[in-house]
């Protein structure tokens, strides 16, 4: 069976805080998660990345470097530090599982609960001191 691909992005604004999403299926509890999703066939994962971002909050990035790859048995994803370049905070999800969009601070994400929850050492350590 293949591995589900896909990418995230790991986006500080100027103050310093991370764009996060939270995320579900209606009969779901909602988790937070940094923006991310599945690898269409004809894109690579920064093309992946830059999509997933604006789709799910309206923001436009443009990408930094590559920070992380997750791999296990069934999924490999790419994480990249991107660069906000633009857009507006609006949710337009074609999988319609985004709820709420918000910038975090390092401290706010010590206690969120995460889709991920094995993404918070990773993510704590993003921040600027």
């Amino acid at each position: 069976m293949a591995k589900w691909q896909g990418a995230a992005g790991v986006c500080l604004n100027a103050d310093n805080k991370l764009l996060m999403v939270l995320q579900g299926t209606p009969e779901e509890e909602k988790k937070w998660a940094i923006p991310s999703g599945g690898k269409e066939v004809h894109e690579n994962f920064e093309d992946c990345c830059i999509r997933e971002i604006f789709e799910e909050t309206g923001y436009e990035v443009t990408i930094k470097r590559e920070v992380l790859q997750k791999d296990t048995d069934i999924v490999f994803v790419r994480y990249f530090e991107t660069f906000l370049t633009g857009g507006q905070m609006i949710i337009d999800d074609p999988d319609g599982l985004i709820v709420e969009i918000a910038w975090k601070t390092k401290e706010e994400l010590v206690d969120l609960t995460l889709s991920f929850p094995e993404d918070r050492e990773f993510l704590l350590s993003v921040f600027k001191n």
